[in-house]
This record gives C-alpha cells, structure tokens and sequence, in this order.
C-alpha cells in the first residue's frame, strides 16, 4: 500500500529552504556572490552543507533565488505606489514611488539586508542581474516612466521622459550609496527614521516637479 504524503515534511522542507534563502541572503549581502561560501550560509541556516544541492541545485541559482526572494519580499512590504490608485494624479504617484523607494533601501531590521544586496549587485554585476531586470525592475522602470510621462503630459516614450527617471532614482539611492561620505560631511541630512525618509521623499519629489514644469517641450 502507498503512503499518504506527509504534511509535516512538505512543511519541513519550506522551512529549510525559506531559512536557506534568508541566511544566503545575509552572507551575499555581507561578502558579495563570489566571496560567499556554502559551507557559511548552511552554517548560519542551520542545515546540512547538502541542502543547498537538494532545494536550489548551485550556489548561482540559490542566488538567483536570493535575489527574487528578497525583491519580492521588499515590494510586499513596500508595494511601489503604496496604495496610492494608478487613477491619482502623476505628482501623487510620483510622490507614492519614490517614498515606497526609499522606503526599501532604507529598511532596517531582519530584512535590513534586502537593500545592501540589491546594492552589491549593482556594483558587482553577476549572470543574475539580467533575470532580475525582466523579471522584476524592468516593470517598475516602465511604471516610473508612465507616471514622469502623466506629469510631463506625454507618451512614455517621448524623449524628455527617460532622463528624468534615470535622475529621480539616482535622487534616491545618492544617500544610499554615498551614505558613508553624507553621515561624515551632513550627518543631519542622512534619513534615520520614517520622518527623515518623508522628508527626503518630500524634497525629491518637489525638486523633480519643479524640474519638469520648466522643460521645455521641445525634446532635446
């Protein structure tokens, strides 16, 4: 006679995988893909050197994972409009995008190393950065370029469109990025808490607004 599968297994080997992707998480973020040994995040998850083999086949698509994994849990925290309705006026939602931006890179606590992640693979690109980019960046970058296209009352693909994106999310990760220089130089200007973070949301936005009411409408 067969035997019913067992819940508590199945329950089981989520668990070990959800750990394995947390602790990767934390090791990639700390020491970079290619510095990151298996032998370290099994240590940290708990599990056998073996359970990496068994839930994700390699290192490289335990990273993939990684990187899917902490992207989506960042975006359920923080969807990118925050509820704000897609119906809103563009300077809302632009506002809406760019708090729910800073809001990820900024998170502290467990899933503090979400953002440090996504940073080290910008800087040190790997194989898994083109999967991440259909997948999951390429979407939000088109939802941006309809929202600053609502503003600027164009199609998204008008030629003045593009580089205001590519301007509000570098407004955005400056103090991110170059947080070590900003804490030395204007340590009150670095975003600390969730007033801090509005705040710099506030201002970004305000700035870029302002930049694109005085466009001109010819395109460059």
């Amino acid at each position: 006679m067969l035997k019913s599968p067992d819940p508590t297994a199945a329950v089981g080997h989520a668990e070990t995988r959800r750990q394995l992707l947390e602790a990767a998480g934390e090791v990639f973020a700390e020491y970079g893909f290619r510095n990151a040994t298996v032998r370290e995040i099994c240590r940290r998850a708990g599990a056998n050197v073996a359970a990496v083999n068994y839930h994700f086949r390699d290192k490289e698509t335990l990273y993939l994972e990684v990187l899917r994994y902490a992207h989506g849990k960042a975006i359920e925290k923080y969807p990118p409009l925050l509820g704000v309705s897609p119906a809103a006026p563009a300077a809302e939602q632009l506002h809406a995008f760019v708090l729910s931006f800073l809001l990820r890179i900024f998170d502290k606590g467990p899933t503090s190393w979400h953002g440090k992640l996504v940073s080290r693979e910008m800087i040190e690109p790997t194989h898994a950065l083109d999967a991440l980019i259909e997948e999951r960046l390429r979407p939000m970058a088109g939802q941006l370029r309809r929202i600053v296209a609502g503003v600027l009352h164009c199609p998204p693909n008008d030629g003045r469109v593009r580089p205001f994106a590519f301007s509000i999310v570098s407004q955005c990760v400056f103090y991110h990025h170059c947080r070590p220089v900003v804490s030395r130089l204007f340590p009150k200007d670095l975003p600390v808490d969730q007033a801090g973070i509005e705040r710099l949301a506030d201002h970004i936005t305000c700035f870029s607004l302002t930049a694109m009411k005085h466009m001109p409408k010819t395109k460059p």
